[in-house]
């Protein structure tokens, strides 16, 4: 770092708005982080109770048809949230040209995700319970969307608190509904029904909070506000907002195809049983992975895509001690879960759930890789590499496709977590040998002291 990035300025006044930028940081991330918690209780609770009150039969096929729904969410918003941040982030007030045409692509993808949805449910009508179960949760795939665009509106706005309720809300919708099933003794139909409502009410509140962006009078955050805001350039031409888009839904496929393809697989070609045993530790790693989401996509995303262009030594900072901090961070709740998890799982769900224990101690071991190779691979999307990352992870995620038609055959659920935590050791290895090489490669690493000098003082160009 340069005597320059280091000199103290002579307003007394300027290292306390530092001081308490440092503190609205932590606040942010902390309002972030207990939003998580709350989704990752409110998520365990809905499979606890749904596996206590449907048969395992019935909790395979309402599991199975929610993991491919998921599976749908990247397809229906089209990478528009993080096109969102990345023109923004790169823009400020000017990339407002590109909102009008990114909701309209996003709104074809999902009517069209959501067609192909209700003809899956056709499909199964030789079977009339899974039929209307895939239908009701076609829902699911329009709140997915909402929900991926408000995330993005609420981190330019800079309104980490609104995000962390937005988060919430939706679980716990889903918790009321499981509770009302398991208090009534209804079935898995009715499970269905009630997310179906919950996702249409989540749409409602979505548009709500957006209107002031899509109207293009939201302030961002971190982006001078004009007294008279500017009139809104020609709009963007479509094609631009696809190709643009494009490599981050990539993305988003690969990672979603890691955390639910393995139910699906489990549901169509074992059995709904193996589905349900598959689907609860893949819900606990699915929890535990929220964390490195919230720090990278979920806060530091946009100030990345910001620090790329104009402050070298964040992204140094963000590569060395981020990086090695998420891999430690990763073998801590590792070992957390497995130790602690594991056994908790058949108590919690029934003995005929005392396979998952295993199961999830094998997933276990994916979990430092994931830390670190979010934390790497943030740098890839904010430094002018996405193209590279994205294929990366196809590169991983055809290591997990062949991994998981190998394993599955031979062993079962244990072969889907096995090829679970290979392609995540590869995925790491590839993005930190990138980043390495492309990113920092010749760079002379800060110290310690120059990351508690940059948070004590010298952080004028990293806000």
């Amino acid at each position: 770092m340069s005597p320059s990035a280091v000199e103290l300025p002579a307003d007394p006044a300027v290292p306390s708005r530092r001081g308490n930028r440092l503190v609205a940081m932590l606040v942010h991330l902390g309002m972030l982080g207990l939003s998580q918690v709350g989704v990752t209780v409110a998520a365990f609770a809905t499979q606890i109770l749904l596996a206590r009150s449907l048969s395992q039969a019935a909790f395979g096929t309402f599991t199975t048809a929610l993991a491919l729904i998921s599976l749908t969410a990247p397809l229906a918003v089209f990478g528009v949230s993080e096109l969102w941040l990345q023109q923004f982030g790169q823009r400020g007030a000017e990339a407002y040209r590109w909102v009008r045409p990114s909701v309209r692509v996003v709104t074809a993808c999902s009517a069209l995700i959501v067609a192909a949805v209700l003809l899956w449910g056709f499909a199964a009508l030789p079977d009339p319970r899974a039929a209307t179960v895939r239908v009701l949760l076609a829902a699911v795939v329009v709140a997915q969307a909402a929900l991926g665009l408000v995330a993005s509106v609420q981190q330019l706005r800079g309104d980490y608190r609104g995000l962390s309720a937005l988060q919430f809300a939706p679980h716990l919708g889903r918790v009321l509904v499981v509770l009302a099933v398991w208090a009534a003794g209804l079935g898995v139909v009715a499970a269905a029904a009630g997310y179906a409502v919950v996702a249409l009410l989540t749409v409602v509140a979505c548009l709500v909070v957006m209107r002031p962006f899509l109207r293009g009078v939201m302030p961002l955050e971190g982006h001078a506000r004009a007294a008279v805001p500017p009139p809104p350039g020609r709009p963007v031409a479509v094609r631009d907002v696809l190709g643009g888009a494009l490599p981050f839904v990539l993305g988003n496929v690969f990672y979603l195809l890691g955390m639910y393809f393995g139910t699906v697989v489990a549901g169509e070609f074992l059995s709904p049983e193996a589905a349900a045993l598959l689907s609860v530790p893949m819900s606990v790693l699915a929890a535990v992975y929220l964390v490195p989401r919230v720090v990278y996509q979920q806060y530091f995303l946009a100030k990345l895509h910001r620090w790329a262009g104009s402050d070298r030594d964040a992204i140094l900072l963000a590569y060395r001690y981020g990086g090695a901090g998420m891999v430690l961070l990763g073998a801590v709740v590792a070992a957390l879960v497995a130790v602690a998890a594991g056994p908790v799982l058949p108590v919690l769900l029934g003995a005929e759930y005392a396979e998952s224990s295993a199961v999830l101690a094998v997933l276990a071991l994916a979990i430092p890789f994931r830390f670190g190779g979010a934390a790497v691979a943030s740098l890839l999307t904010s430094g002018g590499l996405l193209r590279r990352k994205v294929a990366y992870q196809g590169v991983g995620a055809a290591v997990y496709l062949a991994a998981l038609a190998v394993a599955t055959p031979v062993w079962g659920i244990m072969g889907a977590a096995t090829a679970t935590v290979i392609a995540e050791v590869a995925l790491c290895c590839l993005f930190w040998v990138a980043v390495r090489r492309r990113v920092v490669a010749g760079a002379t690493l800060p110290s310690w002291r120059d990351v508690r000098r940059r948070l004590t003082g010298e952080e004028s160009r990293a806000s």
